[in-house]
């Protein structure tokens, strides 16, 4: 008998009390639903939404995002302002991205499509996505693929991506929160920074799995203010 083998049957034997839906029978010694405890926190301390969103904020920064706050009336002269600073002359757009953020732009658009490969991407100067959620404990954002975020492809072979966070709507405490927003079946791409990695040195090198630069526009009543730069 080989070790896959072994490995297969045990694992065959560890499933014999579970039902046809992933659950066990009464009684049964693997109840997994009771054996492990669900009561840990969600959130950690006390704060008002406004204190969540400056959190979230802070967070990004430390993670070497660029944050940009603005109003809605503001969002898509923000967005031009974005691009052409970088000097971006081509832009990745979602299908289901809002049309009136992309008004003052002058880039070429270029559409999401599934016959794109990573090579024209590559060629490819921006993009720019909305979300699904955004942690404020951890800063991290996350995509599901939806219509205003596209591929993730789009999002992790560019090199600059402009992500707009809707506040407070989009915004909540903590993963655990954020988990309960998310489809799980969806494909899930979670955002904290600029991509970065580092040798055993701590050589920090950035753009090896993601984009170079992560620029996030907080969209609320405020009026546009810089977090960092």
């Amino acid at each position: 008998m080989s070790s896959r083998e072994r490995i297969l049957g045990r694992v065959r034997r560890a499933l014999t009390d579970v039902r046809e839906d992933g659950t066990f029978p009464p009684g049964s010694d693997l109840q997994y639903e009771r054996a492990v405890r669900r009561d840990y926190l969600t959130e950690h301390g006390n704060r008002t939404v406004e204190q969540t969103v400056e959190l979230l904020a802070e967070n990004l920064a430390d993670y070497r995002a660029v944050v940009h706050r603005c109003a809605e009336a503001e969002l898509a002269a923000v967005i031009g302002r974005l691009l052409s600073e970088r000097g971006a002359r081509t832009v990745v757009v979602p299908p289901g991205l809002d049309p009136s953020w992309l008004t003052a732009v002058d880039a070429e658009r270029i559409a999401d499509r599934a016959e794109s490969t990573p090579h024209e991407l590559d060629r490819v100067d921006s993009v720019v996505t909305a979300c699904a959620v955004a942690a404020a404990e951890t800063g991290t954002i996350v995509l599901d693929g939806g219509p205003d975020q596209g591929r993730r492809r789009i999002t992790l072979v560019p090199d600059h991506h402009i992500c707009v966070v809707r506040v407070p709507d989009q915004v909540v405490s903590s993963v655990p929160q954020a988990l309960r927003r998310l489809d799980p079946t969806r494909p899930l791409t979670w955002i904290s920074g600029p991509s970065a990695t580092s040798d055993i040195e701590l050589d920090r090198v950035e753009g090896v799995h993601g984009p170079r630069t992560l620029e996030v526009v907080l969209v609320g009543g405020q009026p546009s203010a810089e977090v960092n730069s």
